[in-house]
């Protein structure tokens, strides 16, 4: 039974942006949770959680009880310590010059839920991150200009006029926030098929050339092409 809306538990400009590639219609509602690490569990753990959380939240779920939710969480690892979202713009030059010139990961749960059904499907994802050598004072630049306020690790890898990232090893789209071909497999599980080529339109949005949507996609049919 493919459910009746497609949601987006999310607030964030970026996964609305990304999630509107995939050319389906779908709503957009805010899943407010806690986003505080529990005791003893691994980031891996941490985002899956969290993803999970988001696409149950009281708030979505009742409001869609017929739809098929899909929400995601991203966050930063630095030698084993989560970055999250900075308090302010203090602690985002902290955590921007504690990146600069080294190699962290990100981490990307990405959670489908029918509520009708009662069944999930979550996705993890794993991408390593180098950052370049940027000065303090075009840290401090972007840290002014708010950008980084409202991003896990205080970085956006789109944001042109800062452009902190030297390369990646990973999924860019998944960096950004929402791992889309990650989101179609667990979407064709659940009985949807997309209209769109999830990696060429991923491509054609971000500019830059995957080299891992085969691996990940596991040359599955995941789309539907017009």
């Amino acid at each position: 039974m493919v459910p009746e809306r497609l949601v987006l538990a999310s607030a964030s400009p970026r996964r609305r942006k990304l999630f509107s590639l995939l050319e389906v219609p779908f709503v957009a509602a805010a899943a407010y949770v806690d986003e505080e690490s529990e005791g003893g569990e691994s980031p891996q753990e941490m985002v899956c959680r969290l993803s999970l959380a988001k696409a149950k939240a009281k708030g979505v779920a009742l409001s869609y009880p017929e739809g098929l939710i899909v929400a995601a969480d991203t966050i930063v690892v630095l030698n084993g310590d989560v970055l999250g979202k900075p308090a302010d713009e203090a602690e985002a030059v902290a955590m921007l010059r504690r990146l600069r010139g080294r190699k962290h990961i990100v981490f990307s749960g990405v959670t489908v839920y029918n509520p009708a059904l009662g069944r999930a499907i979550t996705e993890l994802v794993k991408s390593a991150v180098w950052m370049r050598a940027y000065t303090d004072e075009e840290v401090a630049r972007y840290a002014a200009s708010g950008d980084p306020l409202d991003k896990a690790g205080a970085y956006a890898i789109q944001y042109q006029n800062f452009s902190p990232v030297e390369r990646i090893e990973g999924c860019y789209a998944s960096i950004m926030g929402l791992p889309l071909c990650h989101l179609a497999m667990a979407l064709v599980q659940l009985g949807l098929m997309l209209p769109v080529d999830v990696p060429r339109a991923c491509q054609g949005f971000t500019g830059y050339r995957c080299l891992v949507a085969g691996e990940i996609l596991h040359d599955q049919a995941v789309s539907k092409l017009p």
